[in-house]
């Protein structure tokens, strides 16, 4: 390994010369600056894929294939609708804290109640809800079951809202969709 040996290089004092204190403070300043601006940008250009987490990966994940199960079919694609998502995330999080997927618990208000407290508008709704270890064992579950297969390919349905929470390394979903008012 070879290293540049500086020491016998003549040290320039003086205003304006590269050695100068001045000069190499302002120097080091600049370099500092534009090093902290480029990295702030690097970081800004980065972060929507690192702030996702794995639920909103995983919510993403169950959207896309919902519709593309719908479209192997010929049906039209589902929307998103935040208030059937944010009914969902919350149904999700009793699931994970209770640790079962079930489609109510006591003392929870039904899916029409949640769907209503979470500003959704409807004229028809249904729910998919399980657990599993990942977005893919999930629809694979819901599509080979036919209760959630028929919710999932309702010519009616044109609305969907997607909740995931993970807990212990076990994904909690619930799939609400509906029939928008």
């Amino acid at each position: 390994m070879r290293f540049c040996d500086v020491s016998n290089l003549p040290i320039c004092r003086g205003q304006g010369s590269i050695g100068s204190d001045k000069t190499s403070s302002a120097i080091t300043m600049r370099i500092g600056t534009r090093l902290a601006t480029v990295a702030m940008i690097g970081v800004m250009l980065c972060w929507p894929a690192y702030s996702q987490t794995t639920a909103t990966r995983a919510e993403r994940e169950l959207f896309s294939a919902v519709n593309q199960a719908r479209r192997a079919q010929g049906l039209q694609p589902l929307r998103w609708d935040e208030s059937l998502a944010a009914a969902a995330r919350r149904h999700a999080t009793v699931m994970a804290e209770r640790g079962s997927a079930q489609h109510g618990f006591e003392g929870e208000p039904s899916l029409s109640v949640r769907v209503k407290q979470a500003g959704g508008h409807f004229t028809w709704l249904a729910e998919n809800v399980t657990q599993g270890p990942t977005p893919e064992f999930i629809h694979v579950q819901f599509m080979k079951s036919p209760p959630h297969r028929a919710n999932i390919l309702d010519r009616d349905m044109d609305s969907i809202g997607v909740g995931v929470v993970e807990e212990r390394g076990q994904l909690f979903a619930v799939e609400d969709l509906s029939q928008a008012r």
